[in-house]
């Protein structure tokens, strides 16, 4: 029996063709070739099936890495617990950890406690780097970057979600470790293919906030196992986390915003009510839109929806909300947090702060967050783009001007704040416009136990 990986998937040829029942409905003959083919992904389980049967297994060619003896890493005690979990579910799981409290090093332990060559899957190219900077220090070799212009593979190496999808086929037998951070991106209808044309046996998942809207949470469990281990935000002793406060701030809309809001949102939810459309759906968004393209009035509908939450968004008053804040905490590392481009430039382009977008450069975007750390710049603003996993421990102030009504995005805003620093006191303020659907969002994304025993 000759066990081989092809182009994203698991190839087992047999004489006769014949194999066992109970791998064989994980596989299906592929008469192109004779031989029985299943996705990557399935390796593991396949494998295990097989455990006594004679077998040429050529799926990975090497499963050693070159690794130091011991790491320069003191685990807290969560780390090893996690660390621990992982490895006696077969080294497979899920790790949820809030932000900030080094599911990176979590992560790391688990490389050197496996000593084999390792993928690591990233959303953004500025987490890329951040990774590769970590590992070298710790593994003391040189760490393969693919993404963002660099296509270097090593034992090592850190790749972009995006680019992983693309290069699964070819490399996929490359590594027997493969480990996703923020996993929470992997059931996306593309993004799932990094892990099903995977064979690497073992999988580990790192997330904050791994719940999805869609349920693709069984997906996870599927492509890289079974939670293994939680701990939440509440849940940390003093110093793991800076202490830290929420806030609520109602700002009011003035009276021609007040009327603006008022026409335009009654003409988009008699629209919406018409067509009966419900946004608790999955496919909410995507019914509203295909209506309002066939609607001869759809056009309007939909300058009508952008238009009321605009103006909630970026009212009048909520810049001079900012600015007194601004004056409040003159001195201290503050984010504010926008989910419009448009109004992260505007806010910028009136206080004269830098503005950090997906337009950005990566060159810009190095060059103001090295001065938000060294202290040479305390205000920056972003729409989205510093919500996840960019590691900025100085900031202890984030603004939220606007946002969505994902609890994943509000728990990862705050946990830009929450890296704990000397006699660090955190704030997370949220500005919404009184009257208006942000009282609703507001109270639907804060529906998480970060906020349970902080909010005012």
């Amino acid at each position: 029996m000759h066990c081989y990986f092809d182009s994203g998937s698991i190839v087992i040829e047999t004489a006769n063709n014949n194999l066992d029942e109970n791998v064989s409905e994980l596989m299906t003959f592929d008469t192109r070739i004779n031989a029985w083919r299943a996705p990557a992904y399935c390796y593991a389980q396949i494998i295990t099936l097989l455990d006594n049967t004679r077998l040429d297994n050529q799926v990975f060619d090497s499963l050693l890495l070159k690794a130091p003896q011991t790491l320069d890493i003191k685990l807290r005690d969560y780390q090893q617990e996690a660390v621990d979990a992982w490895q006696e579910n077969n080294h497979q799981g899920l790790i949820i950890l809030p932000t900030g409290v080094g599911k990176s090093i979590v992560a790391i332990a688990a490389i050197h406690r496996l000593k084999v060559p390792a993928l690591i899957v990233l959303p953004t190219i500025d987490l890329m780097m951040q990774w590769a900077g970590q590992l070298e220090k710790f593994f003391e070799q040189s760490i393969g970057v693919y993404g963002g212009g660099s296509k270097e593979l090593l034992d090592i190496t850190v790749i972009t979600y995006d680019s992983a999808v693309l290069m699964m086929e070819y490399i996929g037998n490359r590594f027997p470790l493969i480990i996703f951070d923020e996993c929470h991106h992997l059931p996306g209808a593309v993004n799932r293919q990094a892990a099903q044309m995977s064979a690497a046996p073992y999988r580990l998942g790192l997330s904050a906030t791994p719940e999805r809207s869609d349920g693709g949470e069984v997906l996870m469990h599927k492509l890289i196992g079974h939670e293994v281990y939680r701990r939440g935000i509440n849940e940390f002793e003093e110093g793991v986390l800076a202490n830290y406060d929420t806030q609520v701030i109602e700002v009011p809309l003035s009276l021609k915003e007040q009327e603006s809001y008022r026409i335009n949102r009654e003409i988009y939810l008699g629209f919406v009510r018409q067509n009966q459309i419900n946004f608790s759906s999955p496919y909410g968004w995507s019914n509203f839109l295909r209506c309002c393209a066939k609607a001869p009035n759809g056009r309007q509908v939909l300058t009508a929806y952008r238009s009321q939450k605009n103006i909630a968004a970026a009212s009048e008053l909520k810049f001079d909300k900012i600015w007194q804040l601004l004056l409040q905490h003159k001195g201290e590392r503050i984010i504010i947090f926008t989910a419009l481009n448009k109004l992260a430039y505007d806010i910028g382009e009136r206080f004269f702060l830098p503005v950090i977008t997906h337009h950005s450069k990566a060159k810009e975007r190095k060059s103001y967050l090295d001065q938000f750390r060294d202290g040479s710049l305390n205000i920056l603003v972003t729409s989205k783009v510093l919500n996840e996993g960019i590691d900025v421990p100085e900031a202890s102030v984030g603004i939220i001007v606007s946002g969505s009504g994902s609890v994943r995005e509000h728990v990862q805003r705050l946990g830009r704040i929450l890296r704990p620093s000397s006699n660090k006191q955190a704030k997370l303020y949220e500005l919404i416009s009184a009257g208006t659907s942000e009282s609703y969002v507001s109270q639907r994304r804060r529906q998480h136990q970060a906020y349970g025993n902080n909010s005012c």
